[in-house]
């Protein structure tokens, strides 16, 4: 809800609808999604490198919160990019000044909303789909890939397994 406020400047009304709220909460996954393995200390924000003065500026332009929030976005884009600690701490200082990403990420992008399939479940279809892929059997794995996404639920395959994350 914070974030959606946020993105919003505050001389604008508020236009609170369902499909609203749902964008703002996609969208700040796609902030946690930069931050993913970034550890949740932040510190104090780095003023001199470009987007701390780019936010700075934005917040000193008659609060221009939603200029702010774009800021964090293109943090965002350079974070995945370099994967750089010094600017994921960055992103995640400046997040802060405006009570965002204060969360450990994995905590965030793996919280639902109550009524999604169960952690549990999730494994299950998992070790299923994994097992399906060592078998050759890859019309399954995709099967199990397509159910998790209707059920809100994206896979990212790395070195490590299979990582998971609510969509």
């Amino acid at each position: 809800m914070r974030f959606f406020v946020v993105r919003a400047h505050y001389r604008s009304p508020l236009n609170h609808a369902d499909q609203h709220l749902e964008d703002a909460r996609h969208a700040l996954a796609r902030l946690y999604t930069a931050l993913k393995g970034a550890p949740s200390d932040a510190g104090l924000p780095d003023w001199d490198e470009i987007h701390g003065r780019r936010f700075r500026e934005a917040m000193d332009d008659d609060f221009n919160t939603p200029e702010a929030v774009a800021v964090l976005f293109d943090l965002a884009n350079e974070v995945n990019r370099a994967h750089s600690t010094a600017l994921t701490r960055q992103l995640r200082a400046l997040g802060n000044l405006l009570g965002l990403l204060g969360r450990d990420s994995e905590t965030f992008l793996r919280a639902g909303t109550g009524d999604e399939i169960s952690e549990v479940q999730i494994g299950a279809l998992i070790a299923e789909r994994d097992e399906a892929r060592r078998a050759k059997n890859f019309r399954r794995a995709d099967e199990i890939r397509d159910e998790l996404l209707r059920k809100g639920v994206g896979l990212e395959d790395g070195p490590q397994g299979t990582a998971w994350r609510r969509n």
